[in-house]
């Protein structure tokens, strides 16, 4: 397959679109990347309604989604656009329909634009296996037409845009008999409506491909600007989202590896970030993610094209490395912290990288996200670390320590095509692309203790990364890398979506066998400051790479951001279950408010938590109902009940022993 899913893997140049007319804030082509978010408030509420939107417009939102699950909603959409226009603000409003194709149809009239979702407008799921052969197959694509036709005739007359969002979850019983729960699944779903809309002649359309998984999000939107090409399609623009992606750092991170993935290559033309909390908390942190490729193009170093791509950037495979020690091979991505600015590090120093040392009983602990390896440059610790934690230092210090054994030099690019006297087992060599010369490339393929550290001070950092294991995968070279990166003086929010970006969108491809960040504090910070930033930039290597699949160290909520069809309070509820469940390493809670948002949108989840009327849960084991109607004061109760019914539950006392 020919994989020119982006206009480049080397520069930064954003993908040519159509525009897409929403009321008077155009999409696409030349316009900038656009911030939206959606609002909480019963819809039914229309002063509520206006007064969330105002903080959300003043938050930086360009577009107000809004939900209309019926008629009446769609209807009351009239007195809430009326209101804002009254108080002189005019940003174009989205109607939100699921299943309800007539209340489409009347939002359609009224506001600037309509999100339709392929898996279930004119579809009910049943979580059915269906067989099909062609013919019954193109008359279930007939009467998808006859259905949704009336809707594109309606906003080719109102001048009304639309939104075909597909979503991982919400799949139709039709699309996952014939393509299963695939990324493709996910495009063809999407491309049905869209060759409806283009035998009709209407083009105002918006495309996403929205999930929960960063993965699978990324490849089906890759996917998608490749159908669209292949089969001739107008080249639409992308609203970008990673759904239900949950709250506070969590959330941040993992809608930065999927968003920041597309970002890098040019994708995307709108965003909006889903988080479990007010909305207009959302505008911030899109803005911050679409800001960096402002000056993207102008501020980058020039990087050489790409002859060979050696990956499939639409399925993930693990790129093949030898295993060195604990690093590579089947070891899952490995945490380097940066301690190299402390001087005189003690026990309880290790405490900001997962490793907690009781005086009273003269030993360590290591928490879930205890680091793998600490750098600690020209200053090697004086006492003997505990188990599980192993050290780095610069060459120097390493070939003068009396204990080399039990530790691991880290060398320039140079002094390891120089040196005589390695480790035995396990040596990191800093490296750029710069340095990755044929004599180097072919010093590593013989060798079977080197394990790279790969570095780049280019403002475009993600796609020359990538290059460096373009070039050592296309010359054969199976040394394991760890991705090093340092942001300067940056704030801890930037450093965040950067690092997230940057890292992620890599661990994505599969590319990646562990993460070291680093930071600068101004010189006279004082100790505590360092301990601080480091034990974050802990929690934030290991929250990427559990965002990108690719190593599970904590419970994952996969919880929805709320609409006006939410049934209980998201933000205090997701507290309360994080509260009592988050020691259960590796286990994925889905959090959803309503219905609609239901098995299908927490289609990863181990177990779901799911609104179902006025203080009533359904509980679910994966995408099955076991327990329908629970008192919500009860709920979280039952839902840890079938956790230990499966004995995945661990008695939070068991981790503090």
């Amino acid at each position: 397959m020919n994989k020119n899913y982006c206009p480049s893997l080397t520069e930064y140049k954003r993908r040519e679109t159509i525009v897409v007319n929403i009321g008077d804030v155009p999409m696409g082509g030349n316009h900038p990347i656009r911030v939206q978010s959606m609002t909480t408030v019963d819809t039914m509420d229309t002063l509520g309604s206006v007064e969330q939107c105002i903080r959300m417009i003043e938050a930086g939102c360009e577009y107000i989604r809004i939900t209309a699950p019926s008629m009446k909603e769609a209807e009351n959409l009239r007195h809430i656009r009326e209101e804002l226009r009254r108080r002189g603000y005019n940003t174009p409003l989205v109607a939100d329909i699921h299943f309800t194709p007539n209340a489409a149809e009347v939002a359609a009239r009224i506001v600037e634009k309509v999100r339709v979702n392929p898996g279930n407008y004119a579809d009910k799921k049943k979580f059915e296996v269906i067989e099909y052969n062609d013919i019954t197959y193109q008359a279930e694509l007939d009467r998808i037409r006859k259905r949704f036709v009336p809707l594109v005739h309606i906003c080719k007359e109102y001048g009304t845009a639309m939104r075909i969002g597909t979503n991982h979850g919400s799949l139709s019983d039709r699309i996952l008999s014939r393509y299963g729960d695939t990324p493709l699944g996910m495009v063809e779903s999407a491309l049905e409506f869209l060759r409806i809309c283009e035998e009709e002649q209407y083009y105002n359309i918006v495309i996403s491909m929205k999930a929960s998984n960063t993965q699978v999000m990324v490849q089906a939107y890759r996917l998608l600007v490749q159908k669209l090409d292949e089969e001739g399609l107008k080249p639409y623009p992308l609203h970008l989202g990673v759904t239900e992606a949950g709250e506070a750092e969590d959330g941040r991170i993992k809608s930065a590896v999927g968003i920041g993935t597309l970002l890098e290559d040019g994708l995307g033309d709108t965003v909006r970030v889903s988080l479990t909390e007010a909305p207009e908390a959302e505008a911030p942190v899109a803005k911050a993610l679409i800001d960096r490729y402002t000056h993207r193009a102008a501020k980058a170093q020039p990087i050489q094209p790409i002859c060979k791509v050696p990956i499939d950037p639409f399925q993930y495979h693990r790129r093949e490395t030898l295993e060195i020690e604990n690093v590579g091979g089947t070891n899952v991505p490995r945490v380097v912290a940066d301690l190299s600015r402390l001087t005189d590090i003690q026990y309880a120093d290790l405490k900001s990288v997962g490793h907690l040392y009781s005086m009273l009983l003269d030993k360590f602990n290591m928490n879930d996200l205890g680091a793998d390896f600490i750098y600690t440059g020209d200053h090697p610790i004086s006492f003997m670390l505990p188990n599980g934690l192993k050290e780095i230092v610069n060459y120097v210090p390493w070939q003068l320590a009396e204990d080399q054994e039990n530790r691991h030099p880290l060398l320039t690019s140079r002094q390891y095509l120089e040196a005589v006297a390695l480790h035995p087992k396990l040596n990191f060599i800093e490296t750029s692309l710069a340095d990755l010369t044929p004599e180097l490339i072919e010093r590593l393929k013989a060798d079977h203790t080197a394990v790279l550290m790969l570095q780049t001070n280019n403002e475009h950092a993600m796609p020359e990364l990538r290059k460096c294991f373009f070039r050592l995968m296309n010359n054969g070279v199976k040394t394991p890398c760890i991705v090093k990166r340092s942001y300067g003086q940056l704030t801890a929010d930037e450093v965040q979506l950067y690092a997230s970006t940057d890292v992620g969108g890599l661990l994505i491809d599969g590319l990646g066998d562990g993460i070291m960040l680093g930071t600068e504090l101004l010189p006279e910070q004082e100790k505590g400051a360092w301990l601080y930033a480091i034990d974050k930039l802990n929690n934030l290597s290991f929250g990427i790479l559990q965002a990108a699949r690719t190593r599970m160290s904590k419970t994952e909520y996969i919880s929805c951001p709320s609409c006006g069809r939410t049934l209980f309070d998201l933000q205090e509820t997701t507290a309360m279950i994080r509260k009592r469940t988050d020691h259960l390493k590796g286990v994925k809670i889905g959090i959803m408010g309503c219905i609609v948002n239901g098995p299908g949108e927490m289609a990863d989840a181990d177990y779901g938590y799911v609104g179902v009327g006025k203080d009533k849960i359904a509980l679910y084991r994966g995408q099955t109902v076991v327990k329908k109607s629970v008192p919500a004061d009860k709920a979280v109760d039952e839902l840890i009940e079938l956790i230990r019914e499966d004995e995945k539950w661990i008695e939070p006392m068991r981790l503090a022993e």
